[in-house]
């Protein structure tokens, strides 16, 4: 399958370099011509275990390009991911610029049916947002090709970004459009054999499904420190309490470490 994935940041590359590793054709799209340049020759602008390798090999093979030529990109793939970022606002709310514009980009250029797949982490109602930008430009242009913008978070954890992609929890989807769900699952089919991984839904919930995660993970690493705090006033262990809860089945021992709290590009931001 032929797939153009706009960034070619921590999600975008990532996303990129799983696809192209199953055997798609997959096109990076980045403004940034010196990162560009800089991939064409092997060089990555991140660090994730397992990604400059497979980054390398399938350009090397051919299956993964990189570009600035939006055109280009945009009449390549019938799959446009969208996977740049979107950092907080002097309000601290997500901004969209770059989400919007990448959406503005492939309606300039678009010449046939096009599947946009939302991979960014955007608030609830984006989608509609990326759906009517396009709708604009296609009726300036004097056009109205048929299109499909699709929620398709993602759920990827610094250091095991690879692992994550190609083993998934979950692969959730967010469209109205049962053409467009098989699709997608035919895109994902490589990632989805042992099991059924692939959750469908409405769009609005699928947006809101990364957000919730992000939360509830955010949520656990607060509630530990909260009681790592209590337990050096009352005298107990924090250690010992954590394996008594991460024990029970319905808690876990993930993300109930305590430690510094959470921070990054993505939790403070979501939440």
């Amino acid at each position: 399958m032929k797939i153009s994935v706009f960034g070619s940041g921590y999600v975008g590359l990532v996303t990129a370099a799983c696809l192209s590793e199953v055997g798609n054709d997959v096109l990076c799209i980045d403004i940034d011509n010196e990162k560009i340049e800089k991939l064409k020759n092997g060089k990555i602008p991140i660090y994730e275990p397992g990604l400059e390798s497979m980054v390398n090999e399938n350009h090397e093979a051919g299956r993964l390009n990189f570009t600035t030529n939006i055109e280009k990109a945009v009449k390549h793939g019938l799959f446009q991911f969208i996977a740049v970022g979107t950092p907080p606002d002097e309000d601290g709310l997500a901004d969209l610029q770059y989400v919007l514009n990448v959406a503005n980009s492939i309606a300039e250029y678009m010449d046939d049916y096009k599947v946009i797949i939302d991979k960014s982490t955007v608030p609830v109602g984006t989608t509609d947002k990326v759906s009517d930008v396009i709708i604009k430009k296609l009726a300036d242009r004097g056009h109205s090709f048929e299109f499909d913008v699709v929620s398709n978070p993602e759920f990827l954890k610094e250091g095991a970004a690879i692992n994550d992609f190609m083993k998934p929890d979950r692969i959730v989807i967010g469209t109205d459009n049962p053409h467009t769900t098989a699709l997608i699952k035919s895109l994902y089919a490589p990632f989805n054999k042992n099991h059924e991984r692939i959750i469908s839904m409405d769009v609005r919930s699928a947006e809101l499904t990364k957000h919730a995660a992000n939360s509830m993970l955010a949520t656990k690493i607060s509630f530990m420190n909260e009681l790592a705090n209590l337990t050096e006033k009352l005298g107990a262990g924090i250690e010992r309490v954590r394996q008594g809860i991460g024990s029970d089945s319905r808690i876990g021992y993930s993300f109930i470490y305590p430690g510094c709290g959470y921070g990054g590009s993505c939790f403070p931001k979501d939440v």
